[in-house]
C-alpha cells in the first residue's frame, strides 16, 4: 500500500487526477471504476481540465460505477437539484464534459425490475470488459466502501444492500436535504459492487478528506481487517493500492509523513 498525504483537498484531487490521467495515457482503452459523493468532485474537475486543456482522450475508456440508490434513475426531465441519482451526478460532474462514449458508461440501474439479475449481469459485464484497471474509492463515515455496510462479507459481489441509519443520515445531510427531500422519501437501499468485486480491480485508489474521516481511515489502514469496517479489506489487495489523504484526514495516523 502506498500512502500519500497532501496539504489540502485541492492537492489531494490534483494528485489523484494525475494517477488516473497516467492510466488513460498508458492504456487508452483502460477500464476505470468511478465513485460518487463529495470527495471525488475535485478530481473530476481536474480530469475535465486535462481533457479540455491537455487533450486527454477518453474515447476508448470504459467505466463502471460503484453503486446507485435503489429506486432512483436519471430523469433528464428533472432539474439536477431534484434528481439525486448517482447516474445524474456522474453526467453533471464528469461525463457531460469529456469525450467518453455513452456506450462505454456503466452505472448500476436503480430502477431495475429484477435487481438480482441486474447485479449478476453487471458482474459479467465487468468480466467481459477485462476487469477494472483502476478503481476510485472513498470511505463512508462508518468505514464502508461503495455501499458495503458494516457486516458485509469481504467476499461479497454486486448486490442489493440495505443502508444503515448512519449512512442514511450522512447522505441525507450531504445530498438529499438540499434538494428538498423529506427523510422518508430517501431510498433506504442501494445496488452496490461487493467488496470481493472491488478487490479484483488491478489498482485501488482511495481518497479521504477532512477531520471527520480521520479516525475512520486510521482504523481502515492501521487496524484489523474486519467486516465491521469494510474499507479495511483494501489491506487484502494483492496488487497496487494507493491511499491519498489530505492533512486533516491523516491527523490521527500513528506515524508522521512529509506532505507532497
Amino acid at each position: 500500500m502506498k500512502l500519500i498525504i497532501t496539504k489540502d483537498y485541492e492537492e489531494m484531487s490534483k494528485t489523484a487526477a494525475v494517477i488516473i490521467a497516467e492510466t488513460v495515457k498508458t492504456k487508452p482503452n483502460c477500464v476505470l471504476g468511478f465513485a460518487t459523493g463529495g470527495t471525488p468532485i475535485g478530481t473530476y474537475k481536474e480530469l475535465i481540465r486535462y481533457y479540455k486543456e491537455e487533450k486527454l482522450d477518453f474515447s476508448l475508456v470504459k467505466t463502471f460505477n460503484l453503486d446507485e440508490y435503489f429506486g432512483l434513475g436519471m430523469d433528464l426531465s428533472k432539474p439536477y437539484d431534484k434528481d439525486q441519482s448517482y447516474a445524474r451526478f456522474m453526467q453533471e460532474e464528469l461525463f457531460d464534459h469529456i469525450n467518453i462514449s455513452k456506450d462505454n458508461i456503466n452505472i448500476p440501474y436503480g430502477l431495475a425490475k429484477q435487481p438480482e439479475k441486474f447485479c449478476i449481469d453487471y458482474e459479467n459485464k465487468i468480466k467481459k470488459a477485462g476487469g477494472i484497471d483502476l478503481q476510485l474509492l472513498g470511505i463512508g463515515g462508518n468505514g464502508h466502501i461503495a455501499f458495503n455496510e458494516p457486516g458485509s462479507s469481504l467476499a461479497s459481489r454486486t448486490r442489493l444492500q440495505p443502508l444503515t441509519k448512519k449512512t442514511l443520515k450522512d447522505n441525507y445531510e450531504s445530498f438529499f436535504k438540499k434538494a428538498g427531500f423529506n427523510k422518508e422519501d430517501m431510498p433506504c437501499s442501494a445496488l452496490t459492487m461487493g467488496v470481493g468485486t472491488i478487490l479484483e480491480a488491478r489498482h485501488l485508489l482511495m481518497l479521504v478528506s477532512g477531520k471527520s474521516k480521520a479516525l475512520t481511515i486510521k482504523e481502515a489502514i492501521e487496524g484489523c481487517i474486519t467486516s465491521k469496517i469494510t474499507a479495511s479489506a483494501i489491506q487484502l489487495h494483492p496488487g497496487k493500492v494507493t491511499v491519498i489523504l489530505d492533512d486533516d484526514a491523516a491527523s490521527e495516523l500513528s506515524w508522521s509523513l512529509d506532505l507532497v
